[in-house]
């Protein structure tokens, strides 16, 4: 049996094809796996930044593939077709995280009633939310587009939540403007939104291209629209926090200019610009760090206990999922030749910002 997985080059994203590899038969499975066929997922622009940053966050290592390319995750849906685990049947639907192929083999760990872990020894480097995987089936949340909302902003919300809440833990850093560039993009959406119904006294701005204003608009949670070219407009006196949800270094060179020590917090989540990497320059205003959502949920989960932060983040989900239907539009692309074609528009920037992709690569 075999499996047919969409891979890119590491160090050229632009390089990407389709190959088949060699899957164990039931038999060969080893002790306590499942051989799970890949159904539905998701790809979104946080999948590009997954691929970036492969290196540094061992996002490669998830799931092998020839040397010097990769295998991108993605969020979705998987049906156990094959089960050597004595609590797990065939036809047990899974969410988590899958590669970009037909097929996936997950060694089981830490069954329960609601999820299970993958122990396979590469895949340990990454963070446990990585590992885990949901059992699904007959859930309604997860069922038709509901799960199609789960799997495009479900774990995009996730970050955005958790921005959100580290803001919040450090009383926004002082700032009462918080501004948030990709404004269209998923999670600067659900950021904005968390921002703009829970935390009051707060001042929030979107950036976005001119061609994306009206959208940005249409979300009626930013309480100003402000376009790249016109970032010098900002008013710099106000004390500001800025989510650079983009990666790009001359635009938040130009905010650190403008706004001088008044940015009182420059945080990086997203990248989609390759020239995001590094700063060759000390820039005026706070350093700019990287918030890992990671470290953020392992002190929540301490603090917070048991379930304690699924609790939370269901609220606050169930108050945005009603919002969805209002302004994305679903396409759903089958096989290698429709995830190629998405991911390369993806890539280059050339997906609009109210359609949501969900596809597999069984043709």
């Amino acid at each position: 049996m075999q499996s047919t997985d969409f891979i890119v080059a590491r160090k050229d994203l632009q390089d990407c094809k389709t190959i088949t590899t060699e899957l164990p038969h039931e038999g060969a499975l080893p002790a306590e796996a499942l051989l799970v066929k890949v159904d539905r997922f998701a790809f979104t622009a946080n999948n590009i930044t997954y691929a970036l940053l492969g290196e540094q966050l061992q996002y490669w290592q998830l799931f092998p593939a020839p040397a010097g390319f990769g295998i991108i995750p993605v969020w979705g849906f998987g049906d156990v077709i094959a089960s050597r685990h004595p609590m797990i049947a065939e036809g047990e639907r899974l969410f988590g995280y899958f590669p970009i192929a037909t097929h996936l083999v997950i060694e089981a760990a830490d069954v329960g009633k609601r999820g299970l872990r993958d122990a396979a020894a590469h895949r340990q480097k990454v963070a446990p939310v990585y590992n885990a995987y949901a059992r699904v089936g007959g859930d309604p949340a997860y069922a038709g587009r509901q799960g199609d909302h789960q799997a495009l902003l479900r774990p995009l919300f996730m970050l955005s939540f958790l921005v959100d809440d580290f803001l919040a833990e450090h009383a926004h850093f002082g700032a009462t403007t918080v501004i948030l560039s990709s404004a269209s993009s998923k999670t600067a959406f659900g950021l904005a939104h968390l921002l703009h119904s829970q935390r009051t006294g707060i001042r929030v701005i979107g950036l976005t291209s001119a061609a994306n204003v009206a959208f940005v608009r249409s979300l009626g949670c930013y309480d100003d629209i402000v376009t790249y070219d016109a970032v010098g407009t900002l008013d710099p006196t106000s004390r500001t926090a800025f989510v650079d949800m983009a990666g790009n270094a001359g635009l938040r060179a130009a905010l650190h200019r403008h706004h001088g020590d008044n940015l009182v917090y420059s945080g990086r989540v997203g990248l989609t610009h390759q020239d995001g990497l590094d700063d060759a320059e000390i820039l005026p205003g706070a350093r700019p760090a990287w918030f890992f959502a990671p470290d953020q949920i392992r002190k929540r989960a301490r603090e917070w206990g048991p379930g304690g932060i699924e609790t939370r983040l269901g609220a606050a989900w169930r108050d945005f999922a009603p919002r969805l239907d209002g302004w994305l539009t679903i396409t759903d692309g089958r096989g290698p030749d429709a995830v190629q074609r998405v991911y390369l528009d993806t890539l280059q920037g050339r997906i609009p910002p109210d359609q949501g992709h969900m596809l597999t690569m069984t043709a």
